[in-house]
């Protein structure tokens, strides 16, 4: 019997000999998972099994040393940032914080330019030298008003012109999503701002910093809690109906909780290429994107995110790919239909909650499933208060059936 199998079948005998089982069994331990695993057994004093089928938690935000002994975020760069002073209080009583502002260049025609575009990109691409309010009047002569924003293309070519959505945005988008922006739903590109001053933040929002000592250690200390228990690299599916609970709480694909039956939901996937160098430093900022040249999208060099101090630096390139796991929920009209029958099936059931970017097939930023896994709380508190604590616990959920 392998390591995982033992484990099993000894919180399946633990749960049954204690006679009590858990109150909640939580499918993920990435954001949404740990966030509510925290909540419940600290608020309500829940008993809580959280399961992963991965070797660790923290989700896709896990972060680890390499063999060099450099801090690497192995599914690409996690960089949190929110305007939400509650998420942030919220995640501050789990860890300490780095302040950090990422910054990004984009390799445009031989020079690595600010993205997103701001006066710089404009004023080095073009060898001009305009103000800020020079670049509004310029802006007004190069875009292609658009009487009805559909697509990418439509928001970038409407606020920004041909030219700079052809080396900026095009290549981009084509290798990222496998789709032409003309293809894609608006809400793509919608999320790059452009700026007119020489701000070159990646972000504006009010709260940018890292975790001190990375996000793992920062779920950890999350999930330290008596009432907690962790099964890692296993299936829910393993253990659903060998350990008593009452309620769940799933952050997987919603498609696959429901074995396809509709079909499978769309999603772009990575692959990762983790590269060590014997050198203090490979590139100026924390990420560079090639849009136009190359397999991959961006490299990113994580001691410029992680303030780590060493001799050798680690540096990931990002190829999209459409198998492997699901990262991106590809926004497109026919998919959020797709969607939506899932949806329907979700909201009938009573003893299910789907909470994060999979389960809601959306594309969160981790600041935005910690705010959703907060107000999934206070709906499973109201829930949890009025259900009798000696409920009998069950084990046989059909839906999730194999």
């Amino acid at each position: 019997m392998d390591k995982a199998s033992q484990q099993i079948e000894l919180t399946a005998a633990q749960a049954q000999t204690c006679g009590e089982g858990f109150d909640y069994l939580i499918v993920g331990a990435g954001f949404a998972g740990s966030v509510l695993a925290e909540r419940l057994a600290n608020e309500l004093g829940a008993r809580v099994l959280i399961v992963d089928k991965r070797p660790h938690i923290g989700g896709n935000a896990y972060d680890c040393y390499d063999d060099a002994g450099v801090l690497i975020h192995p599914y690409g760069p996690h960089i949190f940032h929110t305007n939400s002073a509650d998420i942030f209080d919220y995640l501050s009583r789990f860890t300490e914080w780095r302040p950090y502002q990422h910054r990004v260049l984009a390799c445009v025609d031989g020079q690595q330019l600010p993205i997103p575009i701001n006066l710089d990109t404009v004023n080095r691409l073009y060898g001009m030298n305009l103000t800020s309010f020079e670049m509004k009047e310029w802006l007004q002569t190069v875009v292609e008003p658009c009487d009805e924003v559909k697509t990418s293309e439509d928001v970038v070519v409407s606020t920004l012109g041909r030219d700079l959505y052809n080396k900026f945005f095009r290549g981009y988008t084509r290798k990222q999503w496998g789709l032409d922006p003309s293809e894609l739903d608006a809400s793509v590109t919608a999320r790059v701002p452009l700026r007119t001053n020489r701000d070159d933040r990646y972000f504006a929002d009010t709260f940018q910093a890292m975790p001190r000592h990375g996000y793992t250690r920062m779920f950890q200390n999350m999930l330290a809690h008596p009432r907690i228990k962790v099964m890692l690299n296993t299936d829910y599916r393993e253990v659903v109906h060998l350990v008593p609970w009452k309620h769940m709480v799933y952050t997987g694909p919603i498609d696959a909780f429901f074995n396809h039956r509709h079909g499978k939901l769309p999603y772009r996937s990575l692959r990762f290429e983790h590269v060590t160098l014997p050198q203090a430093q490979f590139q100026p900022v924390g990420t560079v994107n090639h849009p136009n040249e190359y397999g991959y999208t961006r490299v990113s060099e994580f001691k410029h995110i992680t303030g780590q101090q060493h001799h050798c630096t680690s540096v990931v390139y990002e190829y999209p790919c459409a198998e492997g796991d699901p990262y991106y929920p590809v926004p497109r009209e026919e998919n959020a239909a797709l969607y939506r029958r899932y949806q329907a099936e979700a909201d009938a059931l009573d003893n299910v909650t789907f909470v994060g970017r999979l389960a809601t097939y959306r594309y969160y930023n981790m600041d935005q499933v910690v705010g959703q896994s907060l107000a999934a709380f206070k709906r499973l508190r109201v829930r949890h208060e009025a259900v009798p604590q000696g409920a009998a616990p069950q084990t046989v959920m059909e839906p999730v059936a194999p």
